[in-house]
């Protein structure tokens, strides 16, 4: 049978305290000593996985580091420990292994990973990616927007992740905006959606002005800063923000019950999959990022699918084929980072329409 593994986290402090419920009582700083000298583990196995074309199963193995510790700590200690993650994943028999949250993101993005590991390695972006953007088009039908007809924003437009998305939506989308600083960029990748697609993109470097006009905002600049400030966004806009560190502050969430924020799609695993642990998502539902990892051992493609910084719309197009094929689906959305349902979604849009009422009067 086909073997996978994925390298997951504890994404800040209140994760360990979960699990290990003595440290609360422990001064942060020692807590934080005690987790970094703590060495990667198996942390449950993965059964139940099966497409009409193969089964596999796997293990998530924890690289105990806090987020906020994969980014102050030296880099070279933090690659480190995830390489020895990565070694875990080989014993256990897995022939692809996943990177989870800031262990994707680190250093280069895995490549250094891949290059200390004797088995593929895969980010999860290209899957992620894909979902984000089918989860945008099924979030727009639930917010009441048309999609043909919507203004649509790709901000960060010029860099690796955004340029591939704008030139995704263009096979679709009637009224796209690219926004990004350099202007030589912008009118390049304007110029080949033109060619490839036969729409005029508009381009623009005026971020306030874009935001406030836009129906859909695709959001992936990977700025330090929050770049959109909520305030500007109109009423029922939607937003997919598949930046990291965010494009869109968490305040939104708690200033604007107008308008909503995606990070991404809530991923079905086809069969009975059991996680032998709880990150948070309903049964049988998973992260985009591991959802890849799951698709090439299914498919047995043990090769470093998504690596680096850069991605390809061949990539894009490949995994969601791949995903379609042993029976992956959209069956949800996250927002900050946990999942939300249909009826959530359905207040924001009652609540879009009674302030767009409120300001037509």
């Amino acid at each position: 049978m086909e073997q996978f593994a994925f390298i997951i986290h504890p994404i800040e402090l209140e994760d360990v305290f979960r699990k290990l419920k003595f440290m609360r009582k422990w001064p942060v700083p020692v807590v934080e000593t005690v987790i970094k000298t703590i060495p990667p583990f198996k942390v449950s196995e993965i059964t139940g996985i099966r497409s009409e074309y193969a089964e596999t199963t796997g293990h998530f193995v924890s690289c105990p580091l806090t987020s906020k510790q994969m980014v102050t700590l030296s880099e070279e200690k933090v690659i480190k420990k995830i390489i020895s993650a990565g070694k875990v994943a080989e014993k256990l028999g897995a022939k692809v292994v996943g990177l989870g949250a800031m262990t994707s993101v680190v250093g280069d993005a895995g490549i250094t990973v891949s290059k200390n590991l004797n088995i593929a390695v895969t980010t999860g972006n290209s899957y992620t990616v894909a979902t984000a953007l089918q989860g945008t088009k099924k979030a727009a039908e639930l917010m009441g927007i048309d999609f043909s007809r919507a203004e649509i924003l790709v901000v960060g437009a010029t860099g690796s992740i955004g340029s591939v998305c704008a030139r995704i939506l263009a096979r679709e989308a009637r009224f796209l905006t690219l926004l990004a600083r350099d202007k030589h960029k912008l009118d390049s990748l304007a110029s080949r959606i033109l060619r490839e697609t036969g729409l005029a993109a508009k381009v623009t470097a005026e971020v306030k002005f874009a935001v406030q006009r836009a129906d859909i905002i695709i959001a992936v600049t990977g700025s330090a800063e929050a770049v959109i400030d909520v305030m500007d966004l109109k009423p029922g806009a939607l937003v997919c923000d598949v930046a990291r560190p965010r494009d869109v502050s968490k305040r939104c969430a708690e200033l604007r019950n107008d308008v909503l924020v995606i990070e991404g799609g809530v991923v079905d695993v086809p069969g009975q999959v059991d996680f032998g642990f709880s990150f948070g998502f309903p049964p049988r539902t998973s992260y985009a990022c591991m959802a890849e990892t799951m698709i090439l051992s299914l498919e047995g493609k043990y090769e470093s699918f998504t690596l680096g910084r850069d991605l390809s719309v061949a990539q894009i197009d490949e995994i969601s084929r791949l995903a379609d094929k042993h029976g992956f689906k959209i069956s949800g959305f996250r927002s900050f980072e946990r999942a939300i349902t249909n009826a959530e979604i359905e207040q924001v849009r009652k609540n879009a329409e009674q302030k767009r009422r409120l300001f037509s009067v």
